[in-house]
């Protein structure tokens, strides 16, 4: 799931967020139509704020735990929500997209932000892998 991620993040025009769910579309974890979700989650919800990773991975963990999933619950998504946000901080230090990017020049940042989508794909990959 990671390459896919990595891939549609640099060479295929989608965005951090997008990214993530369209790999996860592609692994069957979730429906093509959560892509559209994804566009406004890019740049930190275009606010710097919270990493299109995190958000992305948020929803396809909503859509595969959440309130009315016959696998999950709002516990179960909120436990799996944080079991994520936990584990992204290990491996980045930092959730915000403005702190995860904030010295990288703006010609390595493709670069960088690629390896945090890769991180993110993983960690998600590594929660689901029981559906895959």
């Amino acid at each position: 799931m990671k390459e896919k991620a990595r891939d549609y993040y640099l060479n295929k025009g989608y965005s951090c967020s997008e990214s993530i769910i369209k790999s996860a579309i592609d692994e069957g974890l979730c429906p093509n139509e959560l892509l559209p979700c994804a566009t406004t989650f890019c740049g930190g919800m275009l606010s710097g704020c919270l990493c299109g990773v995190v958000a992305g991975s948020q929803i396809v963990l909503g859509y595969n735990f959440g309130r009315e999933n016959i696998k999950g619950n709002e516990n179960t998504a909120r436990e799996k929500a944080k079991e994520f946000v936990e584990e992204f901080k290990k491996r980045n230090k930092f959730t915000c997209c403005r702190i995860l990017s904030k010295d990288v020049l703006p010609e390595n940042k493709k670069a960088h932000c690629s390896k945090i989508v890769e991180s993110g794909a993983e960690i998600l990959e590594s929660m689901l892998k029981v559906r895959v």
